[in-house]
């Protein structure tokens, strides 16, 4: 939450308006502890409206090819770097189903929080790639987590309606 009030404080021109995005993604489950490796998909849809400043909402649901299942919502924050680059870390509690004995994340809801590095497009779209990591904060008897890397495509959508 630190970082998010760091970036709160950045001059107006750092943090340029974008429309709502429909975001898609993909990439390695569990790639760090190897417990449980899968692909997880992603699929968000991001607000264009800011709150306190800088923060957008945000709603996600997620699956893995190894059964776990995630649906959640939170907050992020777009750091423009340029005209191009755009660095958004974000946080979000997610109600949690799935595990097996290879890991089970432990608790119903888990935490998680990502950095994404994105290039804008001219037509505002964006290509990135996130890091992650789900922890349910030590609720649960024990706190496995785990981390995701993402590749994603956010489109506005105006694109994804034809507006």
């Amino acid at each position: 939450m630190a970082m998010f009030g760091a970036f709160s404080l950045a001059p107006a021109p750092a943090l340029a308006d974008d429309p709502a995005f429909l975001s898609i993604g993909g990439g390695p489950f569990d790639w760090n502890r190897k417990k449980d490796e899968g692909t997880e998909f992603r699929i968000e849809y991001r607000h264009d409206e800011k709150f306190l400043g800088a923060l957008k909402p945000f709603v996600a649901a997620a699956a893995t090819t190894t059964d776990n299942y995630f649906v959640g919502a939170g907050v992020l924050m777009d750091v423009y770097l340029g005209k191009r680059i755009v660095l958004t870390p974000s946080f979000a509690p997610h109600f949690y189903s799935g595990g097996n004995k290879k890991l089970d994340l432990d608790y119903a809801i888990e935490f998680r929080s990502q950095l994404e590095l994105a290039y804008r497009m001219d037509d505002r779209s964006r290509i990135g790639i996130a890091v992650s990591h789900y922890s349910n904060a030590s609720l649960g008897n024990t706190n496995p987590g785990t981390e995701s890397a993402t590749l994603y495509y956010s489109m506005p959508l105006s694109q994804v309606f034809g507006n």
